[in-house]
């Protein structure tokens, strides 16, 4: 039972909650022990809150799920854990949170109470709107972020949320081609949304946000305020990072037919998550050598 709640709780969907510390890298509060004590308290609120929708979500389509290759073998879609009790520890999971969240500070609640929200929606409801449920999914990762800054009270950048925006909506975008890929006929079985999607509209949309991606990060290295806040040009080197990690999951959606798990294809993926170490060595060098 123990192991089963615990593979319930998809720790591996964790790694997400890694962008809470980007606000803490970009404003340069890495050594600050306090800054990096509330980051790390944000981020174990985030996970708690996560395994809290995470079978909230699992409760309500578990019916769904017994249509997915992978999700059927899930612990509550598989029957090894009672529908009640999924539901039960999920009411609790995002009720502590939500209490961590408040003993942290307001705007941890605050930004956690939003999230919870918006996920519970999402869940019951947004994810059988068309375009809505990728913004849903995308806004996620943008309130991880803005937790991250708010917790240690600097200012929010506007160029981190939009990078944020565009990220996470190149993600998602993915995710929902992989499954239409990987279900294909009983790809509404799964989830009904996917029949308001078609490739060719999904592949334009990615087109656009992953243009977006790129050029709004390139954009933000070399903006005045950056090189103004940041002393230095050099960050628009980490851009190469970014591209090529961009291209790496480009290839890896269209000729591998992977994406439908963002957060398994970075662990899985060894280029992906050496790019991303060498990115993070880059950024962390410019900005605090």
């Amino acid at each position: 039972m123990i192991r089963d709640m615990w593979e319930a709780l998809r720790p591996r969907q964790w790694a997400k909650n890694i962008v809470l510390f980007a606000g803490l890298m970009f404003s340069k509060n890495v050594f600050d022990p306090v800054s990096l004590g509330r980051v790390a308290a944000a981020f174990f609120v985030f996970c708690v809150a996560a395994s809290g929708v995470y079978l909230l979500n699992d409760y309500l389509d578990r019916e769904q799920d017994r249509h997915h290759p992978r999700k059927k073998l899930r612990p509550v879609a598989s029957g090894r854990i009672h529908p009640p009790v999924a539901l039960s520890m999920s009411i609790f999971l995002m009720a502590w949170s939500l209490a961590a969240g408040f003993l942290v500070g307001i705007n941890l609640f605050l930004t956690t109470a939003l999230y919870l929200a918006i996920e519970t929606l999402y869940s019951i409801v947004l994810k059988r709107i068309v375009i809505l449920d990728v913004f849903c999914i995308a806004s996620g990762f943008l309130l991880r972020v803005l937790a991250g800054v708010l917790v240690i009270n600097v200012p929010v950048s506007n160029w981190l949320l939009v990078c944020t925006i565009f990220l996470s909506l190149f993600l998602a975008l993915g995710k929902r081609r992989a499954e239409i890929l990987l279900l294909q006929e009983h790809a509404t079985h799964h989830r009904s949304v996917l029949s308001e999607y078609s490739l060719p509209l999904i592949d334009q949309m990615i087109t656009i946000v992953t243009a977006s991606t790129v050029l709004s990060y390139v954009l933000y290295t070399l903006s005045a305020e950056t090189v103004s806040k940041f002393h230095t040009k050099n960050l628009l080197i980490t851009s190469a990072f970014v591209i090529y990690g961009v291209f790496r999951y480009l290839y890896l959606i269209y000729q591998k037919n992977e994406g439908d798990a963002p957060d398994r294809l970075l662990f899985s993926d060894r280029p992906l998550l050496v790019n991303l170490g060498l990115y993070a060595a880059a950024v962390f060098i410019i900005l605090y050598r």
